[in-house]
């Protein structure tokens, strides 16, 4: 199948430049097209490795213009590789299209292992770690309450994302669905000179967090309901 792919998603380091693996690299180098979540961002990755290939933009307010025009490229016979601006693709990101839409034309597709946010913070949380529940972003608005109700619940380790910009209100809705007592993990800027890791109750995390300028998305891991 390898030898047929003509999509090829494409993890790329969330902090670390070294953390991308040579397959990465020259899966990258031998492709026709590059898609990316932000081109600016890519570049940076792109020229460090000395990576010359065309790249487009492919986020998730043009996707649904976009599929098309690639599936029909992939089918022509070119090879695509889809990045994001850190992690895996399509956990969390754009990217879901494009493999759904591939898969219906029977386009050979091929996903590389590599960085992902979610299994590095996980194992530091030093929760249990056996079963969990990914949930990406909560909701905004619509589904919130359901959702936070809903992982209160959970018989295994639940893992969310959150921005720092969200991070204090995110950490009070769960206090007040939670408990203030419930074990949790925080970490960001994993793999960067910055990582942090912070562990303990609900309460304790929201004044740890709080007041403070923090930068970096978080991946927060929270205790099984016992």
């Amino acid at each position: 199948m390898i030898n047929d792919t003509k999509l090829f998603v494409v993890p790329t380091p969330i902090g670390n430049l070294d953390d991308i693996t040579i397959r990465a690299i020259e899966t990258l180098k031998r492709s026709n097209l590059i898609l990316s979540e932000d081109t600016r961002h890519a570049k940076k990755l792109l020229t460090h490795y000395k990576i010359n290939t065309k790249i487009n933009s492919y986020h998730l307010n043009n996707e649904h213009k976009k599929v098309d025009q690639y599936i029909d490229l992939m089918a022509a016979g070119k090879t695509i590789s889809l990045i994001t601006d850190a992690g895996t693709p399509c956990i969390s990101d754009p990217g879901f299209l494009l493999v759904r839409e591939a898969i219906k034309r029977n386009i050979g597709i091929t996903c590389l292992p590599g960085p992902t946010a979610l299994i590095p913070a996980l194992v530091l949380s030093g929760l249990p770690s056996e079963g969990f529940i990914f949930e990406g972003f909560l909701p905004r608005k619509k589904g919130r309450k359901a959702k936070l109700i809903e992982i209160s619940q959970n018989k295994s380790t639940t893992i969310i994302y959150e921005s720092p910009f969200r991070i204090i209100k995110t950490l009070s809705d769960l206090q007040e669905y939670l408990g203030q007592d419930r074990q949790i993990s925080l970490s960001r800027e994993i793999s960067k000179i910055y990582e942090e890791t912070f562990r303990g109750k609900i309460l304790e995390a929201i004044d740890h967090f709080i007041g403070n300028k923090i930068k970096g998305e978080f991946v927060i891991c929270i205790d099984r309901m016992q």
